[in-house]
């Protein structure tokens, strides 16, 4: 066992074999970085702080503790400003209630939509790694590979909109698992599981190596704990013989180097353990014959001085043939450079020699995180990187993410034979290297629909990976489309054919269809509204709006009426009944109103007076029917005396408008007594048509004591239109029976005509 102060097991600090800096705010850190900066970082810090300095993360660290901590993690591999600035905003946003509002406001639209973007990250994790604790129990450390793969896939999703997103939660996750280490509190076990199988592996394809290092180490110490410490104590045993040898031979390379002109730099690397126990697994072998528990690093100007401090080394010791790797001419592919070799000391020992340069060294140990800063530093670079263009540097991770999760996907289809977990999705990219997220076997049209419905219907052609190609070629992993289009047009027919191939998304296809019914819809309204417009012109009825016109005839909407008529499912000849109603011949006491007992004979017949005229014939017209206290005016017809309209009527003012001479004066007579006469009116309900309706509303008419003496009903897709004619005295009274008739269930309007 290896006691608490064991250069190995005592902090997370030593496992990577490498100090950190001391605790300090990443203000202070961030003072060689422009004024400017600077000052956002302090002004990030002191905006979140008194929202989150009292408070706690669910492993019981205070949340600004592990902010400032997350800020230097962050500063120390050259991420940038905003980065640091961002991880204080991440854990402001749910202590405002409209935090892109107010971020943005403050720092801008970028940095507030990147700490809600992490943010977002950060709680899908929360439920992932519940869910899998749920399923599993805590016993169960090692994620399923169904699990690590929804992981990745949603570290591949929030990558697609903020490359730094990514970033910001490795040094969010590697801060925890110190804060593990050093509090000596029990880790979850899925917690350090996904840390092992996710986090680590990501900052590995993503060329981390000092963030990939520690957390593997500081993972692997809480999920074996045991092994840890054997492989530490057996590092331990030999430590003071092993490191004198290694200084001394740290002076040897680094003199010759010298006297040949080179300024190196010599160190021995660090050793850890984590990378230990897996070669000795991996190829079976005792910990005596790890070669990499003596190790140098060397460090050169350029490249040819790689070459020729490896041809001293070879000089002078033994190499191992199969244990040599140029990964200068070939590098990995994550970018990382370095010569590898092994070779034997004079007593047969191994040791392992890795030779770079310090741009080599810079990205081993940095990886993509230095291109991150390029927008703040300018065209120079950050941190001695030269900057290179956003799509580079995304189309490059995005590669490395893409072949991590086809790897993952490999492993939970081997564990789970027909589960496809990643089998049906594929990840494409935007010519501005926005990722785009598409079923398998999906085309150029599918990435056009799912980027915009309108670029769809106008695709016409496509380029994949700068190479024009036909529409229904199927897209793979991590190639750009890009989409030409025409100002205007649809979609062709052929795109609903399977057989043709052209698309593979349900939601794609369903948009194609959406466009041609519409196209179908639209030939059906524009032939009903030429009919009803041509029914109008032969009736002579053309200054009546479309909008009345359809709202009398029961209809929502003038293009509801096309519709029906363009389908053939209405008939015109009800435009022509309610515009032109039949009139019968005319009868004696036809349009008398019935007589209430005791009503005055010398009233007359219709209950309306023509000013400067003696028993002058009145009737009341049916088209408005009007009642008293109504405003109304007369109009002279030829034979049947003076015919009554409201002044509001429609047919009375286009009557008014041919015949304005033939208006006469009229006003309703005194009515004596209580009773008087009754008038017919129309009432229009419209309501959800259901069972028991017109008992329901013919109800509230006899309660009112008002006589019913005609109904009309039309029912269209499941609304009922509906016109009662009433008897009633007042109009008035009207007005108050109407707002009952509203109270029925299913009533949603109830007008007068």
């Amino acid at each position: 066992m290896v006691s608490p102060t064991s250069s190995h097991a005592a902090s997370p600090m030593s496992t990577s074999g490498r100090l950190h800096a001391p605790h300090l705010p990443p203000v202070v850190l961030a003072t060689a970085q422009g004024s400017e900066q600077t000052e956002t970082l302090a002004k990030a810090r002191a905006f979140a702080e008194p929202l989150i300095a009292g408070e706690t993360l669910d492993t019981g660290e205070n949340i600004l503790a592990h902010a400032d901590a997350v800020a230097e993690i962050l500063a120390g591999i050259g991420g940038s400003v905003a980065m640091q600035a961002a991880s204080y905003l991440v854990y402001a946003c749910p202590h405002l209630n409209k935090p892109e509002e107010v971020m943005a406001k403050a720092f801008g639209p970028e940095l507030a939509q990147l700490a809600i973007q992490t943010n977002q990250l950060v709680h899908v994790q929360r439920l992932s790694r519940a869910a899998e604790s749920g399923t599993h129990g805590p016993d169960n450390t090692p994620l399923s590979p169904r699990i690590q793969t929804e992981n990745v896939r949603k570290m591949l999703l929030a990558f697609s909109r903020d490359l730094r997103v990514v970033m910001l939660r490795l040094a969010s996750r590697l801060q925890t698992l110190r804060h593990y280490a050093a509090t000596k509190l029990p880790v979850p076990p899925v917690l350090a599981s996904e840390s092992l199988q996710v986090f680590a592996p990501l900052a590995n394809r993503l060329g981390i190596w000092q963030i990939k290092w520690e957390m593997e180490d500081l993972s692997f110490r809480f999920l074996e704990p045991a092994t840890y410490k054997d492989i530490a104590r057996l590092l331990d045993e030999k430590r003071t013989e092993r490191e004198r040898y290694m200084v001394d031979l740290r002076g040897r390379l680094q003199q010759a180097l010298s006297e040949q002109g080179i300024a190196a730099s010599v160190d021995g690397r660090p050793k850890h353990i984590y990378s230990i126990v897996r070669k000795m697994r991996g190829k079976s072998l005792p910990f005596e014959r790890v070669f990499d528990i003596r190790a140098l690093r060397v460090v050169v100007p350029d490249v040819a001085d790689c070459y020729q401090a490896l041809s001293w080394v070879h000089e002078h010791f033994v190499p191992i043939a199969e244990e040599f790797d140029d990964y200068i001419a070939k590098p990995k592919a994550n970018g990382y450079q370095s010569l590898h070799t092994v070779v034997r000391d004079a007593d047969g020992g191994p040791i392992e020699v890795q030779i770079r340069t310090q741009a080599m060294h810079d990205h081993a140990e940095n990886g993509v995180a230095a291109h991150w800063a390029y927008k703040e530093a300018g065209t120079k670079g950050y941190a001695g990187v030269s900057a290179t263009s956003e799509y580079d540097t995304k189309i490059a991770v995005l590669r490395q993410l893409l072949a991590w999760e086809r790897d993952l996907s490999g492993a939970a289809q081997a564990s789970a034979p027909g589960s496809g977990l990643f089998d049906d999705r594929i990840y494409v990219l935007t010519p501005d290297a926005a990722v785009v997220e598409l079923p398998q076997g999906a085309t150029p049209i599918d990435f056009a629909y799912t980027v915009h419905t309108n670029l769809g219907h106008r695709c016409r052609g496509a380029k994949v990976d700068g190479a024009m190609v036909p529409l229904n070629t199927q897209l793979a992993n991590g190639q750009t489309v890009e989409i030409t289009a025409n100002k205007e047009g649809g979609p062709s027919r052929d795109w609903l054919n399977p057989e043709l191939g052209f698309l593979a998304s349900p939601r794609a296809r369903a948009k194609v269809r959406a466009w041609f019914n519409a196209q179908v819809m639209a030939e059906t309204v524009a032939r009903g509204r030429e009919a009803v417009e041509k029914s109008l012109q032969r009736l002579g009825r053309t200054a009546i709006r479309l909008e009345d016109l359809a709202s009398q005839l029961g209809f929502k909407s003038a293009d509801g009426l096309f519709e029906v008529v363009g389908k053939d499912e209405y008939s015109l000849r009800n435009i022509e009944v309610l515009l032109n109603p039949p009139e019968p011949a005319p009868q004696d006491n036809e349009f008398l109103p019935k007589k209430f007992k005791g009503t005055s004979a010398r009233q007359s017949p219709s209950g309306v007076l023509v000013v400067g005229v003696d028993s002058l014939l009145t009737q009341l017209s049916r088209c408005c029917k009007p009642a008293p206290p109504d405003a109304i005016s007369g109009f002279v017809t030829r034979g049947k005396g003076v015919s009554i309209h409201r002044q509001d009527c429609s047919n009375f003012r286009e009557l008014v408008s041919r015949h304005g001479e033939r208006v006469i004066e009229v006003r309703w007579g005194e009515h004596q007594g209580a009773a008087a006469s009754v008038y017919p009116v129309d009432v229009a309900v419209e309501a959800f048509d259901r069972q028991g309706l017109l008992r329901d509303i013919s109800e509230v008419f006899a309660k009112e004591k008002m006589n019913v003496i005609g109904v009309q009903t039309q029912s269209v897709k499941g609304t009922a239109w509906m016109t009662f004619t009433v008897e009633i005295g007042d109009a008035d009274r009207l007005n108050k029976v109407l707002g009952t008739v509203r109270g029925v269930k299913g009533v949603r309007a109830a007008r007068r005509r």
